[in-house]
Order: structure tokens, then sequence, then C-alpha cells
């Protein structure tokens, strides 16, 4: 399959850095938890006492989701929803051992890390503004439409597998007890994305592996000058 941003996403974001990583092999029977606890640390030790808004990586979300008409206090990028989450209960929510490292590295990184299950994808995958005609099941597994211009992630099924950009993934394709393979995409737009991505992208390779020793993966990053991943199970 092959994931990239529209051009119109680079054109009103030039700044974008993401990276992606594909990896097969993935069951619940890894043990995570002193990954958990050491990312977890990371994270409130970056906080320091503050708030997750005074972050840099944050900011620059939400100078994108304000761009975007989005009330930053009402929609939240998902490192910023994670933060908060660990600051007001002290714990990040588990759910499935690879969702639950790469929540942690998120909140550590203060980066939003998208997690997706490649059997639930249709085809190829970009993140582009919605014609508001794409299918997005909710955390309910309810129906919905993006509006029309809003920034999601999106198959050649028409399938929306994420909405408002980094603000809430489809339970369509949310990682499950059965899931193999799966694609992970961080993002971000601060002013040392582009070194702080390549560092993530570095964390994730390391700890997929040490947790699923028998795990393949490959990762990219991309930029404006190389939008795009094409990956396929042989490579």
């Amino acid at each position: 399959m092959v994931f990239s941003h529209s051009d119109d996403i680079w054109t009103q974001c030039p700044e974008l850095v993401a990276g992606v990583l594909f990896a097969r092999g993935i069951n619940t029977r890894a043990s995570v938890s002193a990954q958990l606890a050491r990312f977890s640390a990371t994270a409130e030790a970056r906080m320091n006492g503050g708030i997750e808004s005074a972050l840099p990586e944050v900011q620059a979300w939400r100078r994108v989701f304000a761009k975007m008409g989005l009330q930053p206090t009402k929609y939240r990028c998902a490192s910023e929803a994670l933060l908060r989450r660990l600051r007001k209960e002290n714990a990040l929510p588990r759910l499935h051992p690879l969702v639950d490292l790469c929540n942690a590295i998120s909140a550590a990184f203060a980066i939003p890390i998208a997690v997706f299950d490649l059997s639930k994808v249709t085809g190829d995958m970009q993140v582009r503004h919605a014609t508001g005609s794409e299918s997005y099941h909710n955390s309910s597994g309810q129906l919905e439409h993006p509006e029309p211009q809003e920034v999601i992630y999106t198959d050649q099924g028409g399938n929306a597998h994420a909405r408002r950009w980094t603000n809430r993934q489809s339970s369509l394709s949310a990682v499950s007890a059965g899931t193999h393979s799966v694609m992970i995409v961080a993002e971000a737009l601060h002013e040392s994305a582009h070194e702080d991505i390549r560092t993530l992208l570095a964390a994730l390779m390391q700890e997929v592996a040490l947790a699923w020793p028998a795990s393949a993966s490959k990762a990219r990053l991309l930029t404006r000058a190389a939008p795009r991943f094409d990956y396929t199970p042989a490579d």
C-alpha cells in the first residue's frame, strides 16, 4: 500500500514532518509494562508539574487546529489528550500492548501517534480534505460522515480512519486481539519536528522489536520533498 499526504496538506502545512512504520507479527502476548513505565516517566518529567498545552509540540498542533476552525480546548490532538489524562489520572489507558506502547511513546514525545490495523484498510491511505461522503465509525461503531474540507485519513474504499486529522481515530481499523499487521504514523509541526520524528521513529523500531522479537518492520521519514511511503510486505 501507499501512504501519503495530499498536495493541499503540504501546501497548507509545509513544516509538517511525518514518520511511518509498517510492522507485522504483532500479537497480544507481549509484555510492555517496563516500557510503559519508562516512557510515562519521561512524559511526566517533561511536563514538570506544568500543563501539556505549554509544550511546543502541542502548541504547534493547537495552531493548526485553530486554522482548521477547531476550538483547541474542545478538539485536542491525540498527544495532548493523552498528556492531559496522564496529568489528571497519573496513568494512561490500557487497551492492547501495541496501542499502550504507542500511547506512552506519544506522551513522552508529545507527538500524536496513530495505529491502524492494516487488514481493515482498503488499498492506499492518504491524509487529505474530506468530500463529506466518506464513512467514519465512531468509538461506538456508529456511522458518521466527516464535514466537507475536514482533514481526515482515508482509504480507497471511502473509509475515514481518523477525523480532524490527529483528533480521533475510527473504530473500524482500531487494533484488536486479532491484529497482525499495522501501520503506525507520527506527525509533528514544531520547530524541531524533523529531528524529533527521526528520534521517535528509531524509538518505535527499537521498542516494537523488543516487545515482539519475531516481528518485521520498516520505517520512513516523510517530508514535503519525500512525501510518499510505498510499502509491500516483502520490503
